[in-house]
């Protein structure tokens, strides 16, 4: 069995829109827009940016023979109720969808995943079957694979649900540097790593099991974190220059920040290969 070809991640998927389409970055992409957008006094902008990014993607994938998904037909659904509520909504509710938009977004994503985990599809099985033979469809490899990465996306879109509760009902500020931002944005920059990097890992590890040779090597672990330097050292900056942080933490996440990517540099396989 060719195992490079179970993997439903985007280097896998081609390349241009074709392949963002055929991910499932391109469902999530209005979700998070939603979500970075829905900040006080936003919420039309938010959720119409959301709606137009929905349509575009549906549209784009009609036009060039791509399936629509689920996770799609479900955010253009959710976008255009909470348009609709726009219009007509009293400024009060405005006012409440303004500050609870976000978590709306969270918790309709976590439940959505979810559910697709309990009736046995999960969400990104649709796009990994965009790309892998039929005949690997029900390969034990090709199901836990997407059964892991839909697992992770839902842990992280509880994670961000119930960091922004907190920031909201405990901390009564829905821009908390912390739990508005910091904590929601690495959580999904860890679940889009890890989709980048599990399913290779899975392939490679399968493969002698089946009495095969892997056709790529499995992936460094330093592929998960890679992106972790760079995402502190950017939120140091941003909070230590918007006065978010105070000037001692956010100077110790601009060091930080270097550090980890000097270390995540050495570290790399290529760093490895090239000494």
């Amino acid at each position: 069995m060719p195992y490079s070809l179970v993997v439903p991640s985007l280097d896998k998927a081609g390349s241009g829109v074709d392949g963002l389409l055929k991910s499932p970055f391109s469902g999530l992409a209005p979700w998070v827009l939603l979500s970075v957008f829905s900040t006080p006094g936003h919420f039309e902008l938010a959720v119409c940016i959301a709606l137009g990014t929905s349509l575009l993607t549906m549209l784009l994938s009609a036009v060039r023979g791509i399936s629509i998904h689920a996770l799609d037909v479900f955010g253009t659904a959710v976008f255009a109720g909470l348009a609709v509520v726009g219009l007509l909504a009293s400024p009060g509710l405005i006012n409440w969808l303004q500050l609870w938009a976000g978590e709306i977004t969270n918790v309709s994503l976590a439940l959505f995943v979810i559910a697709t985990l309990v009736v046995r599809k999960p969400f990104t099985l649709p796009y990994a079957k965009e790309e892998a033979p039929e005949e690997l469809w029900d390969s034990p490899v090709f199901l836990r694979i997407n059964y892991v990465l839909s697992s992770a996306w839902a842990a992280a879109f509880v994670l961000t649900s119930t960091v922004g509760f907190i920031g909201i009902a405990v901390l009564k500020n829905v821009e908390d540097f912390w739990t508005g931002w910091v904590l929601q944005l690495a959580a999904i920059f860890f679940a889009v790593a890890f989709t980048e990097f599990y399913p290779g890992h899975a392939a490679a590890k399968a493969a002698p099991a089946a009495g095969e040779t892997p056709d790529e090597p499995a992936p460094s672990m330093v592929k998960l974190i890679d992106w972790l330097p760079s995402f502190v050292l950017v939120a140091g900056i941003f909070g230590w220059s918007t006065g978010a942080v105070s000037e001692g933490v956010g100077i110790g996440m601009v060091v930080a920040g270097i550090v980890g990517s000097s270390l995540v540099a050495k570290l790399s396989p290529a760093a490895d290969s090239n000494v």
